[in-house]
């Protein structure tokens, strides 16, 4: 579990971290450099599942040896998919994604992040997001250094 404690706000008890794949962890199909280590780190306070549409067709291969549960999705009704599944894990959540299949289930979690990289992010998913990053590794660094998230999320 990891717990984030910001001033006037309910605790964040989280027990799952729910990644999309391409545009989030992914650019053009590639896991951004830096992420393994990161995923590794947070795995050890949390449940991580990538729950994507696979646009490229390498996620299996990309998350091989990660501490990632992958869940592929058919190709239709990937956004109320994606928030049914956020919706069905038992205990806190927190949801990373940029595309607009991802906007649902950021705000079905307990805490949604947005991330706007080089594949760009849907307008509505930074809408539905408590904070948004400009790359993978600053949002999995600001779950790993909590008081990161205090200074961006606290009353």
């Amino acid at each position: 579990m990891l717990s984030i404690q910001c001033p006037g706000q309910v605790p964040l008890e989280l027990h799952h971290l729910v990644l999309d794949f391409n545009g989030t962890l992914a650019l053009r199909g590639a896991v951004v450099d830096g992420t393994a280590e990161r995923c590794h780190k947070l795995s050890q306070h949390l449940q991580l599942h990538c729950v994507t549409g696979d646009t490229y067709g390498t996620a299996k291969d990309a998350l091989a040896g990660l501490p990632i549960q992958l869940h592929v999705l058919p190709p239709t009704g990937q956004s109320l998919a994606k928030r049914d599944f956020v919706s069905h894990l038992q205990g806190g959540v927190c949801a990373i994604g940029n595309g607009w299949n991802d906007r649902l289930m950021l705000t079905e979690a307990d805490l949604g992040l947005a991330i706007i990289m080089s594949e760009g992010a849907a307008s509505a998913t930074l809408m539905a997001a408590n904070a948004t990053f400009t790359s993978i590794l600053d949002a999995l660094d600001a779950l790993s250094i909590p008081e990161r998230m205090v200074a961006l999320l606290r009353d």
